[in-house]
């Protein structure tokens, strides 16, 4: 198993009705990515699709892949953080889990790394976790 120093959480910074298939697809042919952004997309009903094992890395933030796992919520178009209840529930989930597994792992946002330029996940992550008694 690889080193685990980060789990960040991201939005697809899309629709919430964008397919999974739709999001794999833009990667591939746009992006040319032969691995997937993240580990798991959380779909807008709060289920979610692993699409990637978190022996891997995928293509979440770049410089820091090698060792973090990637969470994703299909929403947050336009800069918002529109995540339903469910998609909450199921970050939350998640990140217990993987905090259980890798306790000295931090959770952070993507644009709590250095030199990026983006809102994602459209949240402040260190307060969410306060709030959500995850810290």
């Amino acid at each position: 198993m690889r080193e685990i120093k980060y789990i960040v959480l991201h939005t697809t910074s899309s629709p919430q009705n964008q397919s999974v298939k739709d999001i794999l697809n833009y990667w591939r042919t746009v992006n040319k990515w032969k691995s997937p952004g993240y580990h798991f997309l959380i779909k807008a009903d709060g289920t979610y699709e692993q699409l990637l094992d978190i022996s891997k890395p995928s293509n979440g933030v770049a410089g820091y892949n090698a060792h973090s796992i990637h969470i994703s919520y299909i929403g947050g178009a336009n800069g918002v953080d529109n995540r339903t209840q469910g998609q909450i529930a199921t970050q939350i989930f998640l990140v217990k889990k993987y905090m259980a597994m890798f306790p000295n792992a931090e959770v952070k946002g993507h644009r709590d790394f250095p030199n990026v330029k983006k809102t994602c996940p459209n949240f402040d992550v260190s307060e969410w976790m306060r709030c959500a008694g995850l810290k």
